[in-house]
């Protein structure tokens, strides 16, 4: 008797077949009943082909400010052209392509406006930054093949993320991180809502932030739960960054930042909670492992880990976490997103006795999961 494995198995080959057969895909497309899907996955495939010029028109419309200056009203190719200092045939060109990409829509009298995709770029510096980050990405994956049979060395994602290439993250200079620093912490806003939306951090007595830059997120966390004692380590480096940070925010006397190196140096103690914002997952499983025992033992029992990250499998976040950052990390030359079994494996390795994943608005933009000693 077949096992349900082995009868999926063969379904699979069968269907496998029928969408590979050039004849059933051109009778798919006829048939009235099956014309959609068909519609539907051409055009899947097709974007797959195509992303990346899809993201260079991002990319362009970025850099050229093209959606800060339709914040102000509709504009015509020609005052976009003068704005913009591009040839007019040029400009026409980038603003069909945005329009076919919803970033814009066409207007009355020949006018362009922000379409629903370019509103929502507006007040997210988060994004940006990283649509022009990107750039560093796109040429190191420009021969994909060649970095997946060789290894990432010597990539400019490697360098830009200078703890990942560092054989000693104390050595490293500040003048190294200020960049990658800078990027983080516009993409963080975001993040630390959804996270303070997840976890309720008014039950904890004092709080530290492990990696956590230039205090981006602990700003939030202070600013939600004024009561709560704050923590920061982060390497020395970037700590001096947080340093500076905080005290233009107000906040050097209630927020202590210590600087050293989670892969080798013993955590702060005091805190009943830690957080790890988008730590984890640039990490191989040896430090990943280390990290976790050091946070175990720096923790009194009862204490909380909050890990809050993109993680693979969750449902929604597939793409992001298997696709995009799977290749994005692999050129910086560590980490990996991780499943939340597989995290709770390794929690529990650790000496972590309970775990939770929490439900969060958009899994696309992060995950919560919670452990207690």
């Amino acid at each position: 008797m077949s096992t349900p494995s082995l009868l999926g198995d063969r379904f699979a080959r069968w269907r496998d077949r029928l969408v590979a057969s050039p004849r059933f895909r051109l009778l798919a497309a006829r048939f009235p009943l099956t014309r959609p899907v068909a519609r539907r996955q051409a055009r899947r495939l097709f974007d797959l082909v195509a992303g990346f010029v899809y993201s260079q028109v991002l990319e362009a419309c970025v850099r050229l400010r093209v959606f800060e200056i339709l914040e102000r009203g509709p504009r015509t190719p020609p005052e976009l052209a003068a704005e913009m200092a591009l040839p007019l045939h040029a400009t026409l060109r980038l603003l069909e392509a945005a329009v076919a990409l919803d970033l814009l829509s066409r207007r009355g009298e020949g006018r362009f406006g922000l379409g629903p995709l370019g509103a929502a770029m507006l007040n997210n510096p988060g994004i940006s930054a990283m649509v022009e980050h990107h750039g560093m990405l796109y040429a190191d994956l420009a021969d994909p093949v060649a970095i997946l049979r060789d290894g990432p060395g010597g990539t400019r994602l490697g360098r830009y993320w200078a703890y990942a290439s560092a054989q000693g993250g104390t050595a490293i200079d500040p003048a190294d991180v200020a960049d990658y620093t800078a990027l983080m912490s516009a993409s963080q806003s975001l993040i630390a809502e959804e996270v303070l939306d997840a976890y309720p951090f008014r039950r904890h007595r004092r709080l530290l932030d492990v990696g956590g830059g230039d205090g981006t997120f602990v700003r939030a966390v202070a600013e939600r739960v004024p009561g709560l004692g704050i923590d920061v380590f982060d390497l020395p480096a970037v700590a001096g960054h947080a340093r500076a940070r905080l005290a233009s925010a107000g906040l050097a006397g209630r927020i202590t930042v210590h600087g050293g190196d989670f892969t080798c140096d013993e955590l702060p103690r005091g805190a009943d909670l830690v957080t790890l914002v988008r730590v984890v997952h640039d990490h191989d499983d040896e430090i990943v492992a280390r990290l976790l025992a050091a946070v175990r033992a720096c923790l009194p029992q009862g204490g909380t880990l909050l890990i809050a990250e993109p993680m693979a499998g969750v449902a929604g976040a597939e793409a992001m976490a298997g696709a995009y950052f799977g290749l994005y990390l692999w050129a910086m030359g560590q980490g990996r997103a991780r499943t939340p079994d597989e995290l709770r494996r390794m929690l529990r390795e650790a000496g972590f006795a309970r775990t939770r994943l929490l439900k969060t608005r958009v899994p696309l933009q992060t995950c919560v999961m919670v452990a207690r000693c």
